[in-house]
């Protein structure tokens, strides 16, 4: 008695699984039929195309001509396999990705390197073999059998209307072969009768089974697309080196430009300073063994001043180096002390989780606002100023991203130039692969923005 009550719900339950996933294999079948039929057409056109342009290149590589020729066959045979990536979301199966086109390093980008690069590619040869070989056979035996089933489903269901247009003959004759046939079935039957319950039958076996068909080929189409024209695991191992590569050169360049401005400063200001303190203390001995003493007491105070700016100095390129603050309270605390400290009338708004950040992250933001502060002073005008800072999450697999946004109601204009300020900012942001944003139109306001990844920044000992 308890089996027979536990069984009754899971039957029940079974058949409205059924019918839920058979009407969303309903609601992607005029999606996928519209593909089927779409992608023939662009299966036989991009066969034509580049059976044409590629063998007619492969017959003139010999005068060199024909390289260029099979390049752009190359190309071609991709934008058809963007095409087919494209049309398939008429199907609602998952998309699929631009896979990576140019795994050369970021130095080759001469003349030769850039018309020899599909040559080099994988990739690019994969579409042609898309393009020419398994896209074309599999589109005409889709498109052969999507035709035909649809035809038989609702011709079938139809038949009973459009079939008093017809003059009969063919019909007729078949009717009646099968009422002999089966004379217990459709004895007495007129043939047009037996005609009309036949094809109601098949148009409803083929309209039952047509989402199935054209689910089929559509997965089909996919996998192939998929293998062929998709991206790999491969490709996003590819990405990851050309970002790791492109971040660790970017971070030794915003490296070297900091430690050069480091030594200008040294060079310009506590140098400066020591080597006249090392004056005056000479002056100040000689007027000692002379015994001035009021000429004596003058340098020894002039020296002390110069002795107490070289200090101030090198507290200043030491901040600048490790701000002590930033190491004992934070990043939080210390945004909040560098806009407090600006002539600018700051607005600051930083999530107190921002102190959970890397070293390397918070000095990076820790600098940049500081310069962007300086900017704002000095080359835009501006009189108020708002700082953001806040995390956010990324999705499960990410530590997620640190967003942190200046914007002052300057007079706008400011540009990426090399060797200035911004293009530094971008270099050491880039070097934690983050990203820099600029939006800065004339007449202000001048909005600058980082999306820096709470991973670990590469290593410049690696």
């Amino acid at each position: 008695m308890t089996n027979s009550v536990t069984d009754t719900p899971t039957a029940a339950s079974a058949s409205p699984g059924f019918w839920r996933r058979y009407g969303d294999l309903w609601k992607a079948a005029p999606g996928g039929v519209v593909y089927l039929l779409a992608v023939f057409v662009v299966a036989m056109v991009a066969l034509s195309a580049l059976a044409s342009i590629f063998w007619t290149g492969i017959g003139l590589v010999v005068l060199i001509v024909g390289i260029p020729i099979v390049v752009v066959s190359l190309l071609i045979a991709r934008g058809f396999g963007v095409a087919d990536r494209y049309l398939l979301r008429l199907t609602r199966l998952p998309e699929i990705a631009e896979p990576v086109w140019n795994r050369d390093a970021p130095d080759q980008n001469g003349f030769w390197m850039t018309l020899t690069r599909p040559l080099r590619n994988l990739r690019y040869w994969l579409s042609l073999i898309h393009g020419m070989i398994t896209m074309p056979l599999l589109s005409t035996i889709s498109f052969t059998v999507a035709v035909a089933w649809v035809s038989v489903a609702f011709g079938g269901l139809t038949y009973w209307f459009w079939g008093l247009f017809t003059d009969g003959t063919g019909e007729a004759r078949w009717g009646l072969f099968v009422g002999d046939a089966v004379p217990w079935l459709f004895g007495g039957w007129s043939s047009y009768a037996v005609q009309v319950v036949l094809s109601l039958l098949a148009g409803i076996v083929f309209a039952f089974t047509l989402p199935w068909i054209v689910r089929g080929f559509a997965l089909a189409h996919h996998a192939v697309a998929k293998g062929l024209v998709g991206r790999w695991a491969s490709d996003d191992l590819a990405a990851e080196v050309r970002a790791e590569a492109a971040a660790r050169d970017a971070a030794v360049k915003a490296e070297d430009v900091a430690l050069r401005r480091l030594e200008r400063d040294i060079h310009d200001g506590p140098q400066q300073r020591l080597v006249r303190l090392q004056m005056d203390l000479a002056a100040l001995e000689r007027r000692v063994e002379a015994g001035d003493a009021d000429a004596a007491a003058d340098l020894a105070r002039e020296a002390r001043g110069h002795a107490k700016a070289a200090l101030d100095e090198l507290r200043a390129l030491s901040s600048g180096v490790a701000p002590p603050l930033l190491q004992d309270r934070g990043l939080a605390a210390a945004l909040g002390a560098v806009a407090a400290a600006s002539p600018l009338s700051v607005t600051v708004d930083v999530d107190p989780a921002v102190d959970g950040v890397s070293p390397e992250i918070a000095r990076t933001v820790y600098f940049m606002v500081s310069e962007l502060f300086t900017n704002a002073i000095k080359h835009s005008g501006a009189t108020a100023a708002t700082l953001t800072a806040a995390l956010r999450p990324a999705g499960p697999a990410a530590l997620g991203m640190l967003d942190v946004w200046v914007v002052d109601n300057g007079r706008g204009g400011a540009r990426f130039s090399d060797g200035h300020g911004l293009e530094g900012l971008r270099e050491r942001v880039a070097g934690l692969r983050g990203e820099f944003v600029l939006d800065s139109p004339l007449g202000g306001p001048t909005s600058v923005g980082t999306h820096i990844p709470l991973a670990s920044p590469p290593s410049l000992e690696a």
